[in-house]
């Protein structure tokens, strides 16, 4: 099939080359003239033969607001928008009723997988009208990983953004998780090798798992986190899970932790910060502090 990308950045670009090594067509557009295909969005809308489908890659918010509108303007009815970035749950149900006003359908997907996903595979949840999703069905067996799972029709619109959101909540205990027991082992005295203790752990343990194996690749690359700052950003996304468990009364206290703990490391230079930080480099490509 075609499909028309708008987004060409780390994520977006890596997923324009997994689709086409699957034979598919992609005319991508980026705001940079050297990543682009073609030089806006009506050139990239005009290439597509209907029924067109055009994914979104851009940051959520404002970005991806204007990118629909000015979408709603150029699409005709019967195409679909994508909409493939970490948008907030209660923005997809915006942008469908702006784009059915149109006849134009709306999916939104939550992508993860990260720097590795090109060659691993993304792992996708969207939301979405059945006729709408299949209309992309080709594009989400492309990115998926090879096997049974990593891709799931999750609900309503906005249904996949939510499960990516929760998601998202997950990993930042996940990774409090590990470190809070690598700071932990680092100041022990009898504790003589930190780093190998988490490499014993790759095989025959109940915590073994990929962000396992990326602490142990931050650590072989600075043994003891040295280069690194005591910092750690949030996307946003931990922030609406804890906002939507108070919404729906569900207890979090592991996630809401997490997420404290991340603001607790622009006070000072937290040691568990730095393995967060190396975590959310090493899965993710997201920009590191170094020591000044």
């Amino acid at each position: 099939m075609e499909l028309g990308l708008v987004g060409l950045g780390k994520m977006g670009g890596n997923m324009r080359e997994r689709i086409r090594r699957a034979g598919h067509t992609v005319i991508g557009y980026d705001r940079n003239p050297e990543l682009a295909d073609v030089d806006s969005l009506q050139e990239l809308v005009e290439k597509l033969r209907g029924p067109r489908v055009v994914w979104v890659m851009v940051p959520a918010g404002a970005a991806t607001q204007s990118t629909v509108d000015e979408l709603a303007g150029l699409l005709s009815p019967g195409d679909v928008v994508v909409d493939g970035g970490n948008s907030r749950w209660t923005d997809d149900e915006k942008h469908a009723e702006e784009l059915k006003a149109k006849g134009v359908g709306f999916v939104d997907c939550g992508v993860s997988g990260g720097v590795w996903g090109l060659e691993n595979g993304y792992a996708l949840m969207y939301g979405g009208d059945k006729d709408d999703v299949a209309k992309v069905q080709p594009v989400f067996d492309a990115l998926k990983p090879e096997g049974e799972f990593g891709s799931v029709h999750a609900g309503k619109v906005g249904a996949g953004h939510f499960a990516k959101m929760v998601h998202n909540g997950i990993e930042y205990a996940m990774m409090q998780a590990f470190a809070e027991g690598w700071e932990l082992l680092e100041k022990v005295d009898s504790v003589t090798d930190v780093r190998e203790i988490f490499r014993s752990w790759q095989e025959g343990t109940v915590i073994r798992s990929w962000l396992l194996d990326l602490a142990v690749n931050a650590l072989d690359d600075d043994e003891h986190l040295e280069k690194l700052r005591g910092y750690a950003q949030d996307s946003g996304e931990g922030r609406w899970t804890v906002e939507a468990a108070i919404d729906n009364a569900v207890p979090l206290p592991a996630i809401t932790a997490s997420l404290f703990a991340r603001f607790a490391s622009r006070q000072d230079d937290s040691p568990q910060m730095k393995m967060i930080a190396a975590l959310r480099n090493q899965f993710g490509g997201h920009a590191v502090e170094n020591k000044k």
